[in-house]
This record gives C-alpha cells, structure tokens and sequence, in this order.
C-alpha cells in the first residue's frame, strides 16, 4: 500500500485525477472499465478531471463506469440516488456516454435480486481497472459497515444511524435518508486492478489509521486494503494526523523513482 500525504484536498483531488487520466489515456483504443465512488472526498478529483476534459482534450468516449452502491427504495431520477449525483458530479460534463455508466437498481421489486444481478454485471463489464473510494467515519468503503465479510460481494445492507445522519444533509431530513442499500462488497471490489482511497480534514483522521496501520479486520471494513497488490491512500496533513508512520510515507514519496507512479 502507498500512503500519500498531501498539504490540502486540491493537491490531492488532483493525484487522483492524474491516475484516472493515465489508465485513461494510456488505454490505446482498447476497452476500459473505472470504478466511481460518489461523495465530498472525490469531488475535486472529479472536478479536476472535467477541467482537464474541456480545457486540454482529456476523453473518456468508450470508457465504461461502474457505481460502488444506490440507496433502496428512492424512485429513479430521485436527486439524491447516487446515479443522479454521479451525472451531476461528473459523467454530464465529460464525453462517457451515459448509457455505459452502470449502478445498482435501487428501485427495483427484489432489491436482494438487483443486488446479485449487479454483482453478475460488475463482474461481466470489467475487470475494473481503477476504483475510486471515500471513508466513512467508521472505515466504511461503499456502504460495507463495520462488520462486513472481507469476501463479501455485492448485497443489501442496512445503514448505521451513524452513516444515516452523516448523510441526512443530503436529504431534507435524517428520517428521508433510507435504511439500505445495495452496495459492492469488499470482495467485488478488491477485484479492480487498482484501489485508490482518498480523504481529507480531521474526522477521517482516526478511520486513515485504522484501516492503514490498524489490524486488518471486519471491524474497519477499509483495511482490507493492506490485502490489495495495488492500493493507493491519498490524504490531506489532516486526515493523515493519526499516522504513526506519516514521516515514511513523506520520505518514500519525496524518493520516488522518477518513472514510478502511484
């Protein structure tokens, strides 16, 4: 796993861009699956990204997308189903075609049958070669509370009150924001080639820790990134303020090879 500590949250909106820019350009016309997370910590790498498409030609025709998760129950085109935020966030301002942006169906009859549905077409549109990832305050990554099996694929789950009312300000109140989800498991996602997990600002501090120096364990779902051949943490000094080994990850950044990328 490589740690990278950055002085604020554009310095590190901008590394992430620049590893979905470089799978994305270095693609040589074959076909290319990323994985999308949405959420305030990958925002300003999504922002980066459009700059980069309009301003220096940067294209994704031909790119497919997958979402780690979708709330339950909220009807399509709801504002807050997490393919709406994507469009919004990202895949409206960019040339990917909206048809080949895929996310769970949340609205549909069986959501424990959308979910295996979701996992068949996960699995049949990759392999997933870059994805995206937040924290939760708890070391969530998609909607994989604590406790989820670190083999676990795609599933419904049921949402803490916690992750609940940090999302309530997305809604117009906690009691609108639903009880489940369909999400990714950490097995789903540990396929993809390459997990980038980005953060920032001090509430993220203590689940960095955990998942990146912690024990690997159910308890902070994240940390199943120390088992991943290519793991990349890019944080904020805040987010980063509970690192024992924060000098290490500064020194081996500031050695990289001149050819070596995250």
């Amino acid at each position: 796993m490589e740690v990278v500590i950055l002085p604020t949250p554009a310095h590190c909106g901008r590394v992430v861009a620049d590893i979905l820019a470089r799978v994305v350009e270095g693609r040589a016309g074959q076909p290319l699956t990323v994985g999308l997370a949405t959420g305030g910590s990958p925002l300003l790498a999504y922002r980066e990204l459009i700059r980069r498409h309009r301003e220096e030609g940067l294209s994704f025709a031909g790119v497919r997308a997958v979402l780690l998760d979708e709330y339950v129950g909220l009807p399509v085109g709801h504002p807050q189903t997490y393919r709406e935020v994507i469009r919004r966030e990202l895949t409206d301002h960019i040339d990917i075609d909206d048809p080949d942006v895929h996310g769970p169906d949340g609205a549909a009859p069986d959501p424990l049958q959308a979910a295996v549905a979701y996992e068949h077409l996960v699995r049949d549109t990759g392999p997933v070669a870059v994805q995206v990832l937040g924290i939760g305050a708890n070391g969530h990554i998609g909607f994989n509370e604590p406790g989820s099996s670190l083999r676990s694929r795609t599933r419904v789950k049921t949402l803490t009150e916690q992750t609940r009312s940090d999302n309530a300000r997305f809604f117009d109140g906690p009691d609108d924001v639903p009880r489940h989800v369909v999400t990714q498991g950490l097995g789903t996602i540990g396929r993809a080639g390459h997990l980038v997990l980005t953060a920032f600002g001090s509430s993220k501090a203590d689940a960095v820790a955990a998942a990146v120096e912690g024990p690997l364990t159910a308890s902070c779902p994240a940390s199943v990134l120390q088992l991943h051949r290519h793991a990349t943490v890019v944080v904020d000094e805040e987010a980063a303020a509970a690192l024992e080994r924060a000098d290490y990850y500064r020194y081996t950044l500031l050695h990289k090879l001149a050819n070596q990328p995250h």
